[in-house]
């Protein structure tokens, strides 16, 4: 391992990258009898998400299990390796007119088995479903060097017990991911994006709730603010050509007085634009009827700071503030324990000082007899999950 394999100032030994998952299985089964601490890694464009590792003596890298194993078209469904990247995914699948549905961060470099781990969806989530409810079929292989499989190929499988959405979110820290299949969908003849102007927060929610309350089929719906700048809404919508105008219409008129212009691409990167080299951003949860006021809080309690705000209409969203861990920790505290919010970048000093998950609530013990289930010597990622697991 060199310097650039570090995590948040942790230092490896050794990276192996391995070609199978029958080798993964056997990397991992020499590293738990070696009392080895061994990191999963993809690309690694989310390795500094969770808390600092206790320990990390190995790095295991997917980058050479890059295979699309089976696309079965006519099936809706794909088998492809955890160290595929989404876009070359995509790009397979647009071969025959279907996709993934959901649009993870930086989608041309991270990987499946990484976007699985984070459980990184996007805004397609608002009409497809999170990550869990697409994954359909996963490999995983286990600390002792177990090979375990659960779904299948067919999209109403439901044998056996449910690993996938186990695995989906748990940032390797109960196992690694092979290789998973997906149900898909096709792809629209038609996209249209639009962005509405809005006076305020409170317009701009209120927008929202009524766009989710009307029988427009939208397939993205967010709201954008920022410091000492104006709140836009996003809609897109996809269909066929008449289908879609139709829909533009009826948000015209809904939207009315405000003007619904047409929406450039990027507004739909606006969450990866948070994401800038040194920045503090932090997922978050709250009711969407609630997303104006803790808007609202959020620009009262960092008034002297520079912030923006991603939020998606179910009330999931992303922010960025130049402030400290004590204002995040008072926003943690306004969302609890009806919402969340969950640091997922900042220099690696701050996570000295604050638990980037926030509390476990009463899932904590469930949480640790899952992980000694799976991972009894605590190999993978020691330290980096919910509550210190």
């Amino acid at each position: 391992a060199t310097a650039a394999d570090a995590i948040d100032g942790v230092q490896p030994q050794y990276v192996v990258e391995p070609a199978s998952a029958g080798e993964v299985a056997k990397v991992l089964k020499c590293a738990d009898e070696a009392g080895l601490a061994v990191s999963p890694r993809g690309s690694g464009t989310k390795t500094g998400w969770g808390n600092r590792p206790k320990r990390c003596d190995l790095v295991l890298s997917l980058a050479r299990m890059t295979q699309v194993i089976e696309h079965a078209a006519s099936d809706l469904t794909v088998s492809v390796q955890a160290g595929c990247t989404v876009g070359t995914l995509q790009k397979v699948l647009a071969s025959q007119g279907q996709r993934l549905a959901f649009d993870p961060l930086w989608p041309e470099r991270a990987t499946i088995g990484g976007t699985l781990a984070t459980n990184d969806g996007g805004s397609l989530r608002i009409r497809f479903g999170a990550l869990r409810d697409l994954i359909i079929g996963i490999t995983l292989a286990l600390p002792d060097g177990t090979l375990a499989k659960s779904g299948g190929k067919v999209v109403k499988n439901v044998a056996g017990y449910d690993l996938p959405k186990l695995a989906t979110g748990s940032l390797g820290t109960l196992a690694v991911i092979t290789d998973a299949v997906f149900r898909l969908h096709p792809v629209f003849a038609e996209t249209r994006s639009l962005t509405v102007p809005m006076k305020d927060l409170d317009s701009a929610n209120q927008l929202l709730l009524a766009i989710m309350d009307s029988r427009l089929a939208f397939t993205g719906l967010q709201m954008r603010a920022a410091r000492e700048q104006g709140v836009e809404v996003d809609v897109r919508f996809e269909g066929t050509l008449a289908g879609v105008e139709g829909q533009v219409r009826e948000l015209s008129r809904m939207a009315s007085p405000n003007v619904a212009a047409q929406a450039r691409a990027e507004c739909w990167r606006a969450r990866q634009d948070l994401f800038q080299p040194g920045a503090v951003v932090a997922k978050f949860s709250t009711l969407p009827a609630e997303l104006a006021a803790f808007s609202g809080l959020l620009a009262q309690h960092a008034r002297n700071s520079q912030w923006s705000l991603v939020a998606q209409a179910n009330g999931i969203g992303h922010l960025r503030i130049a402030a400290g861990a004590d204002v995040l920790m008072m926003l943690r505290s306004a969302l609890e324990p009806a919402g969340s919010l969950v640091v997922q970048q900042c220099p690696p000093e701050m996570k000295d000082r604050l638990d980037v998950w926030g509390s476990p609530g009463d899932t904590l013990p469930l949480l640790r007899r899952v992980k000694q289930q799976f991972d009894p010597k605590a190999t993978l990622n020691p330290g980096r999950f919910v509550g210190g697991i």
